[in-house]
């Protein structure tokens, strides 16, 4: 079996740690209920991460796009804001103490 990319390992461990912390779930859009069976999760993690021994290359690499269409942010996701969005409030301070800090560099 071929070694996994580091984002496909970034994929498969980003699951496990669902895992442990109680999170993951089986089945269709996870009505199935949680995964308790710690090899059920690794068969998850390898799935989403598109290095199943069991799926074809094709499977492999749809299963993989999805995951990564799919994740958040805070994972690295292609789907994610580039930027948190601020209130007017917000930048307001923000270039307040830009200001701030440029007079007291002259």
């Amino acid at each position: 079996m071929p070694r996994e990319s580091m984002s496909q390992r970034k994929t498969a461990g980003r699951v496990m740690h669902e895992f442990a912390h109680g999170e993951l779930k089986s089945g269709r859009g996870g009505k199935a209920g949680k995964v308790k069976s710690r090899r059920q999760a690794i068969a998850i993690a390898l799935k989403e991460a598109g290095a199943s021994k069991y799926d074809g290359k094709r499977a492999n690499k749809r299963n993989f796009a999805k995951s990564k269409r799919d994740s958040s942010r805070a994972v690295g996701g292609k789907n994610a804001r580039t930027a948190t969005r601020r209130t007017p409030k917000q930048r307001h301070a923000s270039a307040s103490n830009a200001r701030k800090a440029a007079a007291r560099r002259r």
